[in-house]
């Protein structure tokens, strides 16, 4: 299978939390020119987190508003699919219908959904959203999602759950592309709700073989429920490329240089509100979303074929951090991505399980 190739919109200065100055402002003038650049050299997907605290440099430290950012990049670009992430817990069913709607149209059909069930109890302190126990913000996302769809495909729609009731409630318009839905979840209960309510599956980053299992895993349950498999299984993870081996471990020794620090109590907030099938370490701390783990670290031609490992995996889509992001991104599309179009061209991905993206 071909590889998609994403990657993170810095909403909040960058990824490191052991680097205070990655050359990544906290502007929309710089989102703007990474969004225009990297559609330019070959990304075909941004996703943009939704975080009102900054959990990368700190609480106290800027962050950008996902939902503004999302409908000025969509009205700066013209190919990229942008997904954001949408906590239920934060938002009314109808309500975040009718900005997807809009927001599709703003971008010509490019928009999707990445629905994250929370983690961050301070930050739904300060902002008030709703935060209950673990497998209960999945409930909520089933319910939520089953809103979406149906205000998106259905006038005047009804519903009444749990969570949430809307009667007869008009939306239009309706989206010219129904956005796709995106989810991840560790958790028994999360992975049982993702094969229900999701379109694909994107997780934190993992070794081949784990990816391989989570894959196997979700396509199975995924199964079990419908006839429609996932459009996709996406990983996150940060690169580093350098033109040497030797350079490209001194980087990762600097940027994994632990020294504390204020985002520290986030990610601690993180690892015990989530239930994650892996321990995480503190080299996990240094890079978000695991980003390190996957080891796409070290020159052009090692990282090239460990993603082709990856996609050997099942995995078809990359969503990437880099640091200082523009830079860094520009030489990974230079030295990286045409190594990786030629190896799936001299051979044929070897995925055991194809998500029939």
């Amino acid at each position: 299978m071909a590889m998609t190739f994403g990657y993170w919109t810095p909403i909040f200065g960058g990824w490191l939390r052991n680097v205070d100055d990655e050359e990544t402002p906290t502007t929309f003038e710089h989102v703007k020119q990474i969004a225009q650049t990297a559609e330019r050299i070959g990304f075909d997907l941004t996703l943009i987190a939704e975080l009102n605290l900054n959990d990368i440099k700190g609480q106290q430290a800027p962050s950008l508003d996902a939902w503004e950012l999302t409908a000025a990049v969509a009205a700066v670009t013209e190919r990229l699919e942008i997904m954001t992430a949408i906590r239920p817990g934060y938002h009314l069913p109808a309500v975040a219908a009718k900005r997807a709607a809009t927001i599709d149209d703003i971008s010509g059909g490019r928009f999707s959904l990445n629905v994250v069930s929370a983690w961050w109890a301070e930050e739904a302190r300060q902002y008030g959203g709703i935060f209950s126990e673990h497998d209960d913000r999945y409930r909520r996302s089933l319910e939520f999602v089953e809103i979406l769809k149906g205000l998106w495909s259905t006038t005047p729609y009804s519903f009444s759950g749990e969570y949430y009731t809307v009667e007869n409630t008009y939306l239009s318009p309706k989206p010219q592309v129904t956005p796709t839905i995106y989810a991840g979840g560790e958790s028994e209960g999360g992975k049982q709700a993702i094969a229900r309510f999701a379109d694909a599956y994107v997780t934190h980053g993992g070794t081949p073989d784990e990816l391989r299992a989570k894959v196997l895993d979700l396509t199975t349950r995924r199964a079990a429920v419908t006839d429609v498999p996932f459009s996709s299984f996406g990983m996150a993870a940060y690169a580093i490329v350098r033109d040497t081996e030797q350079e490209a471990e001194a980087e990762l020794e600097r940027i994994t240089d632990v020294r504390g620090g204020a985002a520290y109590e986030s990610y601690q907030d993180f690892v015990s509100k989530s239930q994650l099938d892996t321990a995480v370490d503190l080299r996990d701390y240094s890079v978000s979303n695991r980003g390190l783990r996957p080891d796409l670290v070290g020159t052009p031609d090692q990282v090239a074929r460990r993603i082709r490992e990856f996609s050997d995996a099942g995995v078809d889509l990359l969503l990437l951090q880099f640091s200082p992001h523009l830079r860094e991104m520009q030489r990974f599309a230079e030295q990286v991505i045409p190594r990786v179009r030629a190896l799936e061209a001299a051979e044929p991905s070897k995925a055991a399980v194809s998500p029939g993206r």
